[in-house]
């Protein structure tokens, strides 16, 4: 069993991560194709996953196009060295391409509605789409399966992982007070394009009011000013889940942090531009809140009221939330498995 991760998000590291260690273990040999994007490069030399840098990530509309063409060619070229059964990726539009063209079986897991360019120049290519059962987008239907839960219990499943308190402590938590977790993006995805998030005031204000109750943590995609520095995240990237796991509150832009915080048990305030299913889905669990990004000046009361819930009834949502959904590493393994079982 020969298997291909495409790598463009440091996302996507996480997900596949413990697929890829459960297939290794069942004798599967595997190559990832990476990005240099953030920290998804540096997150597979830390996991100890040998990689192949194609692309660099592009900015925006024409630098994202050229990437593309860049990476479709690349991944053809790795794909023919390599020689895989199949190739599997989180949306997966370079590994749809080349799938095609070399006649390879290609997988996709998505959960982003927003993204129309892309599943619109991926979904006519990809062999078979994995989608979370909340995705209200179009798919192929005959070539579409749909799972209960968020692509995040695929590594934060209690099964694979809890909170360790000692490591959250090394990587700054503060055992003696609450601790808040504030996110900031780079809106430079290609579902992104034309947005814009925060200012400076904004975090200002949220910084010193959650200040006054405890200690702050802030991680960033983009250089901010000088005065938000101390507060940065300094940690090992990853470990920064222990340290979310023993916070009060996460707050931000990234809906995947606040889906992460959902999972963890942690209250969540996602402050976005687009809603996907998986948001609307943990809302509805009373998991996490979202507000638009048009809302800033609700922030703080959104904060507050979310604060004044207990704890606990956060963590017995969340019980009982995951117990219902399965664990999303062994769906990507039997997908895999399921495409070799159709090629033998």
């Amino acid at each position: 069993m020969r298997v291909l991760f495409d790598i463009v998000h440091p996302a996507d590291v996480l997900f596949f991560k413990r697929p890829a260690e459960i297939l290794k273990s069942r004798g599967a040999t595997t190559h990832f194709l990476s990005r240099k994007k953030d920290i998804a490069c540096q997150l597979l030399d830390k996991f100890g996953f040998d990689h192949e840098p194609i692309t660099t990530a592009g900015t925006g509309l024409l630098g994202l196009a050229l990437e593309l063409l860049q990476r479709d060619v690349r991944t053809v070229l790795a794909a023919r060295r390599f020689r895989p059964d199949v190739m599997i990726g989180f949306g997966g539009l370079a590994i749809s391409h080349a799938g095609r063209a070399l006649n390879i079986p290609s997988i996709s897991f998505y959960d982003s509605e927003n993204a129309t360019l892309q599943t619109r120049l991926t979904w006519p290519f990809i062999d078979s789409l994995y989608v979370p059962q909340s995705y209200n987008g179009p798919t192929p239907s005959q070539r579409t399966a749909r799972i209960p839960g968020t692509k995040e219990l695929s590594y934060l499943h209690p099964s694979a992982f809890s909170p360790n308190r000692e490591t959250a402590i090394r990587n700054g938590l503060d055992p003696d007070t609450d601790n808040f977790f504030i996110r900031v993006v780079a809106w430079r995805a290609n579902h992104d394009i034309g947005k814009s998030g925060w200012d400076d005031e904004t975090l200002r204000n949220l910084i010193a009011w959650l200040e006054k109750r405890g200690r702050v943590h802030l991680s960033t995609e983009v250089p901010l000013s000088g005065e938000f520095e101390r507060l940065t995240y300094k940690g090992s990237i990853t470990d920064v889940h222990h340290l979310i796991g023993h916070c009060r509150l996460i707050v931000g832009e990234s809906a995947t942090m606040a889906s992460e915080a959902a999972i963890l048990g942690v209250p969540a305030i996602y402050c976005g531009r687009d809603f996907p299913g998986y948001i609307l889905e943990l809302e509805a669990a009373h998991l996490l809140q979202k507000i638009s990004a048009e809302e800033t000046d609700s922030i703080l009361t959104i904060v507050e009221q979310t604060l004044a819930r207990p704890l606990s009834n956060v963590k017995t949502l969340r019980d009982n939330y995951v117990s219902t959904r399965p664990d999303w590493a062994m769906a990507v393994v039997e997908a895999v498995e399921r495409v070799i079982e159709k090629k033998a």
